[in-house]
């Protein structure tokens, strides 16, 4: 039974039932409920480990944060039309500018910056579902989304340095176990590396004594999550402002993430995702949650699974919400120790500063020089050539095969393209090579 209209189109209740011999779970498919919920809680698992470092490391409680992850998540499915299967957990991209918001002027004034990501994120999202990606592409160009990326994991070094140095040993364990399980185990146990390394860490610093487990023992099973308000400050608006960008990068990369596994064409989907964030942002910003985002962890997981139905999602984030109300739940994570975090921490941000360069390999941003147009030509001509000479099956053949959808708004297909414009006349030198292939002549300069 759908429940309502969403942009011309009805948003479902129910999924298609499908065996649990099947090879791929298709967004609109789900096997057995038990089987739904299996799957839903392994994903609660899979983002358990970083959503939780986020509020820690900055202070939000971690049960409000965990129950605004789960609100997030659904708010996220609905407005996307339950057509793109993601979690929505803490953003590391919002640490630095959180830490240094409440250092400056209370919590309060972080959660007032939150509240101005989601709000931008709306607006980004609302621009680029009328006008596409497109100009994102010019404004954000990799070498710029790259460094920022990058200067996050940076400026959160200091941090882990000081919590490591609380407690070397514990610290130094940790830190082992995490890169070991990085390193040597994939699938499902290299996405949950995080949550274990914390629980065997959390379990030494138990046995060692460094664990106050007074606020534990004190707190309720069941009981309403700490909330908080925001008082707003135009003085840490512009701390946020990268924080934006990353998410930015973080959910397009996502979204044709999702899009590749599952074989569906999800970038019309790209501006309601983007929506979606800032939508969830703003909600845990109200109310004392942290920023949120697509979760890499959650996408790693269906990528070993073959399972991208939307229905254990909809489980996980109920399960987070049931999770966000139980007050001893949250003293537990609390009551954390700092050398652990610290020893996950040197790992984790290590690995955000790794993501931004890897933007600029993805992308072959060329820091060697300066090139001219000239120049530029050159490496274009070579580098088609060499893609030409090295090909198996004729592009237009693959294009045959595989039949990608067609945007009649945007212009045909084409492998190389430049504009010039308010530019002095220039002589270009243009040589020109000519040769036969199998399926027609033609000449590249």
């Amino acid at each position: 039974m759908p429940f309502r209209r969403h942009y011309g189109r009805v948003i479902p209740l129910s999924w298609k039932p499908v065996g649990p011999d099947a090879a791929v779970v298709a967004p609109d498919e789900r096997l057995s409920w038990p089987r739904t919920i299996g799957i839903g809680a392994q994903h609660v698992v899979a983002m358990f480990g970083a959503t939780f470092l986020v509020p820690v490391l900055t202070g939000f409680p971690p049960a409000t944060t965990l129950l605004f992850s789960g609100v997030g998540t659904i708010a996220f499915l609905l407005i996307t039309g339950n057509r793109l299967p993601s979690y929505l957990g803490s953003s590391f991209a919002v640490i630095a500018p959180v830490t240094a918001a409440t250092a400056a002027h209370g919590t309060g004034s972080a959660l007032s910056g939150l509240i101005a990501v989601g709000l931008l994120l709306i607006l980004v999202g609302a621009v680029v579902h009328l006008v596409g990606t497109h100009w994102l592409d010019l404004t954000l160009p990799p070498v710029v989304t790259g460094a920022i990326v990058a200067l996050i994991g940076f400026n959160l070094a200091p941090a882990a340095k000081h919590n490591f140095e609380k407690g070397p040993l514990v610290g130094l364990v940790t830190l082992v176990l995490l890169i070991a399980t990085l390193a040597f185990f994939r699938g499902i146990i290299g996405r949950l590396a995080i949550f274990l390394a914390v629980v065997i860490g959390y379990l030494l610093a138990l046995i060692l004594g460094e664990v106050d487990t007074t606020a534990i023992a004190a707190a309720e099973w069941i009981g309403l999550p700490e909330f908080h308000s925001p008082t707003f400050s135009l003085a840490v608006l512009p701390m946020f402002l990268p924080a934006v960008i990353a998410l930015i990068a973080e959910n397009i990369g996502h979204v044709k993430s999702v899009g590749q596994m599952t074989g569906k064409d999800l970038d019309p989907l790209m501006g309601r995702a983007l929506a979606a964030d800032g939508v969830a942002t703003v909600l845990a910003g109200a109310g004392g949650g942290s920023a949120t985002t697509t979760y890499a962890e959650n996408i790693g997981v269906m990528a070993a699974t073959k399972i991208y139905s939307t229905a254990m999602f909809v489980v996980a984030a109920l399960i987070a919400v049931v999770l966000g109300f139980s007050p001893k739940f949250g003293a537990l994570i609390q009551a954390i120790p700092l050398p652990v975090m610290g020893g996950v921490s040197i790992v984790v941000f290590g690995l955000i500063a790794i993501a931004g360069a890897k933007i600029w390999v993805d992308n072959r941003v060329d820091f060697s020089d300066n090139p001219s147009f000239e120049v530029l030509i050159d490496r274009v001509r070579e580098m088609t050539l060499a893609a030409y000479e090295h090909q198996d099956v004729p592009f237009e053949r693959l294009v045959e095969v595989l039949n990608p959808a067609r945007d009649l708004s945007r212009s045909p297909l084409m492998q190389v393209m430049f504009a010039l414009s308010s530019a002095p006349a220039i002589r270009i030198v243009v040589r020109l090579a000519s040769f036969t292939s199998s399926r027609s002549p033609f000449s590249i300069w």
